[in-house]
């Protein structure tokens, strides 16, 4: 419990930060904006609030961002479209609100995109499609809507991934065959 130190901002030849199941409470200290050679960022399960800060798009050798189950909110800043290493992202169960950003499409190394259970709006992406690599899609519980876009459903097709955690809980029309 408690909050994530500032000190630990000091430790700037830091590669991994794994500070999960802490019931850590607080906003994200701008302290940890100093480890700037993060390759993995893994704060979930516990209860930080306030937004997401603009700069982890300074991680550009982030491949691993998990902040799962806390209670962030806001929009995802755009300077997470920095982050083009990543090939795991799990931004699920916080209270995020906006839209799906474009540039998520950008993150062709991604194999592992969480984001179910917020309140975001809109309508998915079509540029997900060029996500090839990934393994799983959670997109539910969300306030989705609008037509599935092709290129998505032909991403689920030939990764197979399940509908299910993409339909779910969203007010999605599926276009998919």
């Amino acid at each position: 419990t408690g909050e994530i130190p500032s000190e630990i901002g000091m430790l700037t030849n830091l590669n991994s930060l794994t500070l999960s199941g802490q019931w850590l409470e607080g906003s994200i200290p701008s302290e940890l904006g100093n480890l700037t050679n993060l390759t993995e960022l893994n704060l979930h399960n516990n209860q930080l609030t306030g937004e997401i800060p603009s700069w982890i798009g300074n991680f550009t050798n982030l491949t691993f961002l998990n902040l799962y189950f806390n209670q962030l909110t806001g929009e995802i800043p755009s300077t997470i479209g920095n982050l083009t290493n990543l090939s795991y992202l799990d931004l699920s169960s916080n209270q995020l609100t906006g839209e799906i950003p474009s540039w998520i499409g950008n993150f062709t190394n991604l194999t592992f995109f969480r984001i179910f259970e917020n309140q975001l709006t809109g309508e998915i992406p079509s540029e997900i499609g060029n996500l090839i690599n990934l393994t799983a899609l959670f997109l539910s519980n969300n306030s989705l809507s609008g037509e599935i876009p092709q290129s998505v459903c032909d991403l689920i097709e030939s990764n197979n991934l399940d509908f299910y955690y993409i339909l779910n809980g969203n007010n999605l029309i599926n276009t998919c065959d």
